[in-house]
């Protein structure tokens, strides 16, 4: 994107974007072997003139860019074929600011050319390109062709096809079906000009100054106005991605709810953080769906309030303690115990062999004071250094945050780093061999990411176990808009061995005593309907407890217009048993564009 000071493109009006153009003539000079667009776009992801020369492309330019590592334009042939497979429009990449003007005639001399946004190891479609231009202007002031309209009608309900065994997976070699496909009706669109209307923004505005939006308003709606992934086959093909053309400044700061209204138009473009794109050169006017955060239920005196809450690479530095401190005090009605996902340590990212976090916390603590919370007391283990994983020299880990005036820690000596804590039977019951301890820390499951942290509470006279959780990041897995389909999620190998010990440590709290109250909690970086959640719940020994709540409820995380469970608390059967809780998913930040954190916290009640 470009920066704030940028000027907004004088020639990228809304005149000229919506202006029709079925009078449109491209002048150009008579080779017999020239190609038009649709020729080089192909009927496939990949074009049949990759890596060769074309002569005298002849188009109307309907967009430029003049920032970033792309730098370029758009021309689109406002005279198409007949077929629906087949893109009208090109990207031409000039790699300095192109001297084109939007309505320009212009005809292109390159190297068509398929790039990979992120990289070929990132599994991404190509986008087709025409590289290393010469270009010349045979007119200017041209109408633009008028934009394709892509709505709720145009984009069809199945997402996309199975991939080309023979291909290793691929769909770049399949022939689009864009009337069946909603990854082949967007790559029949790639480089030309399009638009959406009145179209709900389902992920708000990111620091990049990007949104998404949906163009299908009833699909999988969540309740505030999302739209939920509940399944692997559910990806939502309405979803878009937004961004512009213009000054970030003029980008408007939207919430999950709100709506573009009018008209957003501009060249459909793919790029490695979410594949197809609007980039626009004329915006809608947002008009807010007043979404509020949430607050929870305050606990009664009887009921113990569990929550699990990331923070997002807290660390000294950050000026987010005392909103972070205002949403645990007023919108989590300050929980008895608090799992913390992602403190850093006292200097945050400098990697200079400081491992404790104590700074961090207490300045937490005493921001939840000072916003008229409770005096926390808290426990945690300090990692290894540099080998937690997570942003570099920062060595997040779980803390556990508890009311002493609520509930008490019991604390049991020999919890450390490297030692794995165990399970003891005494008196009949379950005890942890050290309290707080860390879940068989050596093992390589957890190589580069974060351990486990067990510990006994007393609550009113009765033993919970707590077990705080961060489980491996979903880092390096393929996107939704894969040329591989189904993408591979590369990252479940990992977690799925971190959640079969979580649950074999849970079973051997179980088998010692069978009605132990045990929850499991933290950020799981998995769904709900993940193979990582059926095996942490295993033969019953957990269960996930946000399936309690209605489905358009069920999210903590949302993520390129998708809304999604990361964050999990699971629990025992004597605590599922009895049907005595109540769970609330608290959304607080990720709907919203002004967000502390990335996630929701979650809150369990329930009375031990």
């Amino acid at each position: 994107m470009p920066s704030k000071s940028s000027a907004r493109l004088a020639a990228l009006t809304v005149a000229a974007v919506c202006s029709a153009a079925s009078a449109v003539a491209l002048t150009s000079p008579a080779h017999a072997d020239s190609v038009r667009i649709h020729d080089i776009q192909g009927s496939t992801r990949i074009s049949p003139y990759a890596g060769q020369k074309v002569t005298d492309v002849a188009g109307i330019v309907t967009g430029v860019r003049t920032y970033g590592s792309s730098r370029g334009f758009w021309i689109q042939d406002p005279n198409p074929d007949d077929n629906q497979a087949t893109s009208e429009g090109i990207f031409v990449f000039t790699s300095s600011t192109p001297k084109a003007a939007v309505g320009d005639s212009v005809t292109v001399t390159g190297t068509v050319s398929e790039y990979v946004p992120g990289g070929a190891s990132s599994g991404n479609q190509s986008v087709t390109e025409i590289t290393k231009p010469t270009v010349t202007t045979v007119s200017t002031g041209n109408a633009v062709p008028a934009p394709t309209v892509v709505d709720a009608k145009s984009v069809p309900s199945e997402y996309t096809p199975a991939g080309d065994t023979a291909a290793s997976g691929s769909i770049n070699g399949l022939t689009l079906q864009p009337s069946t496909y909603a990854l082949d009706y967007y790559e029949s669109l790639e480089g030309m000009n399009v638009q959406v209307a009145d179209a709900r923004v389902v992920t708000a505005t990111d620091p990049y100054s990007e949104l998404w939006v949906t163009v299908k308003p009833h699909e999988h709606r969540t309740h505030r106005g999302g739209t939920l992934y509940g399944s692997y086959d559910s990806q939502n093909t309405g979803r878009l991605q937004i961004q512009s053309l213009g000054s970030t400044a003029d980008f408007p700061k939207a919430n999950v709810g709100d709506t573009l209204t009018g008209t957003t138009a501009g060249p459909l473009d793919f790029n490695q953080f979410g594949g197809y794109t609007l980039v626009a050169n004329q915006l809608g006017t947002l008009k807010s769906g007043g979404l509020e955060r949430e607050t929870t239920q305050k606990q009664s005196r009887g009921e113990l309030a569990v929550a699990t809450y990331n923070v997002e690479n807290l660390d000294p530095s950050d000026k987010t303690f005392d909103a972070h401190a205002a949403a645990i005090v007023n919108n989590l009605q300050s929980p008895d115990i608090v799992s913390l996902e992602e403190i850093q340590d006292n200097n945050g990212a400098t990697d200079d062999g400081t491992v404790a976090a104590d700074v961090t916390v207490n300045k937490l603590i005493d921001a939840i004071v000072a916003a008229g919370g409770p005096k926390y007391d808290w426990r945690s283990i300090s990692p290894v250094n540099d080998q937690d994983g997570g942003e570099p020299g920062g060595n997040i880990r779980q803390v556990l945050l508890f009311n002493p005036e609520r509930v008490s820690f019991v604390d049991r000596a020999g919890g450390d780093s490297t030692t794995a804590v165990g399970v003891t039977k005494v008196n009949g019951k379950a005890q942890l061999t050290a309290s707080p301890g860390r879940v068989d820390p050596s093992n390589d499951a957890w190589k580069s990411s974060r351990k486990p942290l067990a510990a006994e509470f007393v609550f009113r006279g009765r033993t919970v176990f707590v077990i705080a959780n961060h489980l491996n990041s979903k880092g390096g897995d393929q996107g939704l808009t894969a040329q591989y389909q189904p993408p591979t999620r590369s990252s479940e190998t990992q977690r799925h061995a971190q959640a079969t010990l979580v649950n074999a440590f849970v079973k051997s709290i179980l088998d010692v005593q069978k009605n132990a109250d045990v929850i499991a909690l933290g950020d799981m970086n998995d769904f709900d309907f993940s193979g990582t959640a059926k095996i942490l719940e295993g033969d019953g020994e957990l269960w996930s407890a946000i399936k309690s709540l209605p489905k358009s409820e069920r999210y903590t995380y949302d993520y390129q217009g998708n809304q999604q469970v990361l964050d999990q608390i699971l629990i025992s059967p004597s605590i599922r048993r009895g049907c005595d809780f109540e769970y609330d998913s608290v959304h607080i930040n990720s709907e919203f564009n002004d967000q502390i954190s990335d996630h929701d916290p979650q809150v369990l009640r329930f009375h031990p």
